[in-house]
């Protein structure tokens, strides 16, 4: 994309593992949006954008906001948008020194940390776990003698990852002690050496310990804009989730739920970003539903992860990621009324670790009345792991059909069409 003056210009921060990167810079392009991209490594920005790139510290939000700042201050900026978690707080620290809309940092960083979610709902009146957090490394006495005390069941997850990696469900002590020294590791810990420090700066992890809440699982998609919500979809999510472990397959929408309770869903959400204190941008929530009511269990201060968004049009064939570049650059909304008919994906779990050497079926799979897409995203001969230790999918199959039935039975034939095959070495 040339630059050219007078051209919106928006800054994309892209995490160094996101999938997002060809599907916003195809909305930038549809929208004549000028994209500087900004990323943590030289070598992801070799291959991106035609218009400008920088090296933003992510993990590092002041520093990573005072780089852009000082970019902007030669190339000046009408919007910058996290694209995904590892970005969204450096995102909203930088809008903010920039004076252009944002979510307050704080809330972003509260978003994104499991025990303040958890606070902020309880404190807003909502229906959330109750948690505690611990040390990823006490002692294995002081282990023994939580696990003793812990109500079950009960879930296990850091304070600060994404996409369930390392969510692990508890039903009894053994259970619980064996799932915290795994997450433990996953965070880097050496379980052996009680004291140390998980990344060599001295910071230690801590591991988050709620209740099950049993029932039906939604996700919601949506946009704030000035403090309002605007729901854009709620997904079903067909396959139960009830652990050990918490790895999402399946999402359809429109939602099967009643009216009323996609009601209650929309009204929880919104009250949901409102305790957290986020105004402005994609939020993406996850929601239990049981007899006990609706339950919050995340809500994210961006768009759905992966390649899901690809499941989503708006109006006259309007993708996800074109809503959020509208809004985050101050650019007019056109009608964005969700498609009429359902959709869906399937994210294609790894069955098991190891080396992935191919998938077969991939022809017969696309040719499932209804499917109208599959993308494998690992490259044949890379290493793979499951969850909880893995973070991503072996790629996303998704279709369009009538109903929301249609959809769910296209893709599970789909998926029994497919054939993975993962060696040992």
């Amino acid at each position: 994309m040339v630059q050219n003056a007078g051209m919106t210009r928006v800054l994309l921060l892209l995490p160094t593992r996101t999938y997002r990167t060809a599907d916003f810079l195809a909305a930038a392009d549809r929208l004549g949006v000028e994209v500087v991209v900004g990323a943590e490594r030289r070598n992801a920005l070799e291959s991106l954008a035609d218009g400008g790139t920088m090296l933003v510290r992510l993990d590092d939000p002041e520093r990573g906001a005072a780089m852009v700042e000082r970019y902007a201050r030669e190339h000046p900026l009408d919007a910058v948008v996290g694209v995904d978690d590892g970005s969204t707080v450096v995102a909203a620290a930088a809008a903010e020194r920039l004076g252009l809309p944002h979510n307050p940092p704080d809330a972003v960083r509260r978003s994104r940390d499991k025990a303040q979610t958890r606070a902020a709902f309880a404190a807003a009146g909502l229906a959330t776990p109750t948690y505690a957090v611990h040390s990823a490394l006490i002692d294995a006495p002081a282990l023994a003698t939580l696990a003793e005390a812990t109500r079950y069941p009960s879930v296990l997850k850091p304070l600060e990852r994404s996409g369930s990696q390392g969510v692990i469900r508890a039903d009894n002590p053994e259970q619980l002690v064996a799932a915290f020294r795994r997450i433990a590791v996953i965070l880097g810990c050496d379980v052996d050496m009680p004291g140390g420090s998980a990344d060599g700066r001295g910071r230690h992890p801590k591991i988050l310990i709620e209740d099950f809440i049993p029932g039906v699982e939604v996700a919601v998609e949506g946009i704030l804009r000035g403090g309002e919500l605007e729901v854009l979809a709620i997904f079903d999510k067909p396959d139960p989730l009830d652990g050990p472990f918490f790895e999402e397959t399946l999402l359809v929408t429109p939602s099967r739920l009643s009216l009323d309770r996609q009601r209650e869903v929309e009204a929880a959400v919104a009250r949901a970003t409102q305790a957290l204190g986020l105004r402005e941008g994609p939020v993406h929530a996850e929601v239990r539903l049981n007899d006990q009511g609706t339950w919050l269990l995340e809500v994210a201060a961006r768009s759905i992860g992966g390649l899901c968004a690809r499941t989503l049009r708006f109006g006259a064939g309007v993708s996800l990621e074109e809503l959020i570049l509208r809004h985050a650059a101050g650019l007019e909304l056109p009608a964005h009324q969700r498609e009429e008919v359902a959709s869906g994906v399937l994210m294609l779990p790894i069955p098991r670790a190891g080396r992935l050497r191919d998938v077969r079926g991939q022809a017969a799979a696309a040719a499932v009345p209804h499917i109208e897409g599959l993308s494998i995203t690992v490259p044949r001969g890379e290493m793979v792991v499951p969850l909880p230790e893995g973070d991503r999918y072996l790629g996303f199959l998704f279709a369009r059909a009538p109903s929301p039935d249609a959809v769910e039975v296209a893709l599970r034939a789909a998926w029994a069409a497919l054939d993975v095959v993962i060696s040992e070495i």
